[in-house]
Formats: structure tokens, sequence, C-alpha cells
């Protein structure tokens, strides 16, 4: 059964990619959180874009994959799990949490390295938050958050199904916590002590600098509260935020040729950060 999941991998992912795109999509048109501002044809001709542009370039730079190291690592022997006995549902459950934590630690550096902030600001000029939102990433973040995943693999001998399961999650949840997805407060209260919810990584696309540095998981909440990068609500409310960055309000400038050179022609503004939570008054 391993096998068959290792060897139909980039079907799996997606057929989940486009099943969850379908389900969050029509959950937007049904219970929007907030009106869009701009063009949702442009910004979505932009962001689907990226998301071809980038499966084009891993699967052109990178023969072997995350799935693909796991394999390797475990015919050499390489990582923690493969050289420690546990059971295999205990290997397969917390490479999916070690691997997620290190996407935030990740996502923290791209936040407080100028360079990388360079390359990561075309995910945060977005003027609106939708599900697309969650898919916009430069191809050389892309390109560099692959090596530090397969590295990460490597080192802790992550399963190969563990990579899938953890893939599979990561995307279906990115689309869904940047989703324009009404989620009643309730509800979100009780869900943001599992996932990261829409209402949750919103804060984290505000234009204040105190905001955008703070809340920066995708998939498990708790790191953001075990680190010091919680923040509970934007300080306007989630319809009175403004999204995006202050350097970046005209539409024009963010069509799919403008945010591939972003990193090359836009200016970094004050946002890159040490990624500590603050106060508006000490921003």
């Amino acid at each position: 059964m391993n096998t068959l999941i290792i060897n139909n991998e980039p079907a799996i992912r997606l057929g989940f990619f486009l099943g969850i795109f379908l389900v969050v999509a029509l959950g937007e048109l049904a219970a929007p959180r907030r009106p869009l501002t701009t063009s949702k044809v442009s910004r979505w001709f932009a962001n689907l874009g990226i998301v071809a542009i980038n499966t084009a370039a891993v699967r052109l730079l990178f023969p072997i994959v995350a799935v693909g190291m796991a394999v390797i690592a475990a015919q050499k022997g390489w990582g923690l799990f493969n050289n420690v006995a546990v059971p295999s549902w205990v290997a397969v459950v917390l490479s999916v949490v070690i691997l997620d934590f290190m996407i935030y630690l990740q996502h923290r550096l791209f936040h407080a390295i100028g360079f990388l902030w360079h390359l990561h600001m075309m995910h945060h000029a977005d003027l609106d938050f939708d599900l697309t939102t969650g898919t916009r990433f430069h191809p050389i973040e892309i390109v560099i958050s692959m090596l530090i995943k397969m590295a990460v693999v490597v080192l802790i001998g992550a399963p190969a199904v563990s990579v899938i399961i953890f893939e599979v999650l990561l995307n279906g949840t990115a689309m869904f916590n940047h989703s324009n997805l009404f989620v009643p407060v309730g509800l979100d209260r009780v869900l943001r002590l599992l996932v990261v919810t829409p209402d949750m990584h919103r804060v984290h696309h505000s234009v204040f600098e105190f905001e955008t540095n703070s809340n920066f998981g995708f998939n498990l909440p708790w790191w953001d509260r075990f680190m010091g990068t919680y923040r509970d609500q934007p300080e306007l409310g989630h319809e009175g935020m403004t999204i995006g960055l202050n350097q970046f309000r005209d539409p024009s400038r963010l069509t799919l040729p403008g945010i591939l050179a972003l990193p090359f022609t836009g200016e970094p503004g004050n946002y890159p950060a040490s990624c500590r939570r603050s106060s508006r008054d000490d921003s």
C-alpha cells in the first residue's frame, strides 16, 4: 500500500489540491468574510499563473523531490527515524509535526532576513485575501523551501508516507487559512486550537508591521503560541483592516510579470523585522 501511494504521489497531491480548491472556492462564494477590493479575474490569473510556473520549476529542477529523498534516506539508513526503533505510526506523526514546525521557522526567517523577505513579499503584496493567496509564492522562494524541506526530511529520516501527508495537509490548510471564508466566531475559537483558521492567519496579511510579524503558522496553530508570535485579532478588526503591503497599493503593478519582478524592483518597506511580538506603539 505504501509503495502504491508513493508511486502515485503527484496524482494524489493534484487530486487533493483540485478537490480542496473547489470546496473552498465554493465556500467563499456562498459565505464570504470580506468584500474583495480588486479585480478577482486579474488576481486569480496572476496567482494561479504562479502555481503553474512553480510546478514546472520544481519538476524541472528537482528530478527527486522531498518524497524521493525520503525513499533514498530509508534505503541508505539516513536520519533519526531510520536509526531509532519506534512504531511506524509514531515516526509518521512525529515527522509531520516536525516538518510543520520547520515551515513555521522557515516562515519567520523569510520575514527576518532582508534578501529572503524580498522574495516573500510577493506573497504579502496581494491586495485581497482569498484561497489563491495561499498559492502565491515566488519561484525562487519555492526552490529554497524545497531545499530546506529535503534537508529536514533526510535529517529526521521522515517516512515517505509522512512527507506525502504533510504536503497534502500543507497545501490544503494553506488554501483554507488564506480563504475569504466566513467562519462563525464561536467555531473559529474552537478550530484555532487545532488548525490555523482564516481569521487567525488574516492578521498576518495586515499592512501593519506588528501584525505582519505575527501568526506565522500555516497548518498547526500551536507554534505561534509557544514561540510568542500569536496575535488573536487585528487591531482594526477583520472588516476594517487593510490587506497587503504599504509600498504596493497599485493593482497595475501586481500583474503576473509585475509580481515576478517584485523581489528585484520593489522596496522592502519596514517589514523585515526581528519577528518578535510587538505593539503598534513600538513598531
